[in-house]
């Protein structure tokens, strides 16, 4: 495996322990700093290694960076650390939901419905506007031009918290449109011909 491949899997494993941590601390509010929920539970879900050092570091690593990021806050009470999920990072893992609940839908049978999504973001707000391009792209979303973009599957929640998460409600339009002239290569691209 090359030095390439070898980072994007660390990332990736990370970005699942702090998803899982984030989780965490939402069920059960507060997370113990220190204690390292069941090893079995975590080898199963973040790979092989049995190294229980490295897992406990990586468990560290991921906390620092939710905090770094305003996902969590820390807080001691008894002696004891704990780790609390912040409204930030409430967002945060809500926007996760909706994106991996994208990639559900994306498996069920297509509608027929295109889902078209129209921002008008004025230059001063030039950050934002460029943010939600690189969400969009990154949630799979088909860009027919700058500001008009295209999904075939609900994905309205998402776009709901887009508006909230972005401060941006009223610059954004979702319409559901059931065709598109010359759409085969939109079909072709989310592989919805048969």
């Amino acid at each position: 495996m090359g030095k390439m491949e070898q980072e994007v899997k660390r990332a990736r494993r990370l970005g699942v322990i702090q998803k899982t941590l984030l989780t965490t601390a939402l069920i059960g509010g507060l997370l113990l700093i220190g204690a390292v929920p069941p090893p079995n539970a975590l080898f199963k879900m973040f790979g092989k290694s049995r190294n229980k050092h490295r897992l406990k570091n990586q468990v560290k690593s991921s906390l620092s960076k939710l905090a770094g990021k305003g996902y969590i806050t820390f807080a001691e009470s008894g002696g004891k650390r704990f780790a609390r999920i912040t409204e930030t990072g409430k967002c945060a893992l809500a926007f996760e939901e909706q994106k991996r609940s994208l990639e559900l839908h994306s498996k069920k049978k297509w509608d027929k419905c295109w889902r078209v999504i129209i921002f008008d973001i004025p230059e001063r707000r030039r950050s934002t506007r460029d943010r939600l391009r690189v969400i969009m792209r990154s949630c799979g979303f088909y860009m027919l031009q700058d500001s008009v973009w295209l999904y075939p599957y609900d994905c309205e929640d998402l776009v709901t918290l887009l508006k909230a998460d972005l401060k941006i409600g009223n610059a954004i339009l979702y319409i559901i449109a059931e065709k598109i002239e010359n759409d085969s290569h939109l079909k072709a691209h989310y592989h919805l011909v048969k």
